[in-house]
């Protein structure tokens, strides 16, 4: 298979660069970890306007999509400038909503969802919710059941202190039954390519930032950057993502034809990118030196992502299974 981004794709993945790249996300994630979400808010609102969640909700239902190339690309972007929020869990539970119809409230949340005027978290297989004291609904899939829920408990601490963890409460059940299962099926797939695409975009950012230090920083009157070791780590680095994102992809175009290997794609695609991510932050950390270890310099807002991201969703080792599951 032979596949190139269109001049569209290109430039949508351009003009969200952009818009993200003049918000001042570093501001955004510290306001987001300590609790205050307006900053977070206004910048899910912008990124609202450019059509993001739209691309998981059918035109049906107000949207665009489903579109897995577009949202992957989208969410490639949303990670290189480590946007905060359950922005995975709320296009997987555009996914979930969709597929289960009005039983489940579609036609009400689905709209809303692609306006940006919904922050949905969606918690399946896990008993944390992410963000859940600031989404508007809680999606809780348990077995062949999915429950709506506004209660929560106490939120806890994360790696990623912008990623908040809380145990979903009570809740009303929605739907039950195969169709439940099916649907959530597709909508972890949905969660996983996202998220592969997320650290995708942080490793890249990641990489750059180490880059650009190892070029400005000296020992014995030289930049770091011409020493062979570091060459050799920064290689590696980027060979990693770059083995990475034609995978992303190509899980993107195997969810959106409905191919019956979608799953192991996608699967695939976040081992690889969810490694790869990881290793761009451990190199990051190494080359930066005790810069790396201070919460001062944004750089520390990427690096504690990655590994957050790289188990989200389905850890490698779970990720793996699914791949040879056949």
């Amino acid at each position: 298979m032979r596949f190139l981004l269109t001049d569209e794709q290109r430039e949508f993945a351009r003009t969200l660069d952009g818009m993200l790249g003049a918000s001042g996300t570093p501001a955004v994630v510290r306001a987001w970890a300590a609790g205050e979400q307006k900053p977070g808010r206004e910048l899910w609102a912008r990124v609202a306007a450019a059509d993001v969640f739209a691309l998981a909700v059918p035109e049906r239902h107000r949207g665009m999509g489903p579109l897995p190339v577009e949202l992957a690309l989208s969410f490639v972007e949303l990670g290189r400038h480590a946007v905060p929020g359950p922005l995975v869990e709320t296009v997987a539970a555009a996914a979930l909503l969709e597929r289960l119809g009005e039983e489940a409230g579609a036609a009400a949340w689905l709209p809303r969802i692609a306006a940006g005027d919904a922050v949905v978290s969606l918690c399946a297989g896990t008993p944390y919710a992410l963000d859940a004291d600031a989404a508007d609904a809680v999606l809780v899939v348990q077995g062949d059941t999915v429950r709506r829920t506004d209660a929560h408990g106490p939120v806890q601490p994360s790696l990623d202190p912008a990623r908040r963890l809380a145990r979903p409460l009570g809740g009303t059940v929605l739907a039950g039954g195969p169709a439940v299962t099916a649907a959530a099926a597709h909508a972890v797939d949905v969660a996983r390519l996202a998220t592969a695409a997320q650290s995708l975009g942080l490793g890249r950012a990641l990489l750059a930032a180490t880059v650009a230090h190892a070029e400005q920083r000296t020992q014995f009157q030289v930049p770091i950057g011409s020493f062979q070791a570091v060459k050799h780590r920064l290689a590696d680095t980027l060979i990693g993502l770059e083995f990475a994102q034609p995978l992303v992809y190509a899980a993107a175009l195997a969810l959106a034809a409905g191919a019956p290997s979608a799953g192991r794609e996608v699967a695939a695609a976040k081992v690889a990118a969810g490694e790869a991510g990881y290793a761009a932050a451990r190199t990051a950390l190494q080359l930066h030196g005790a810069l790396g270890y201070t919460e001062e310099p944004a750089l520390s807002l990427w690096i504690r992502k990655a590994r957050p991201l790289r188990d989200a969703w389905g850890t490698p080792a779970d990720c793996r299974a699914r791949v040879l599951s056949g």
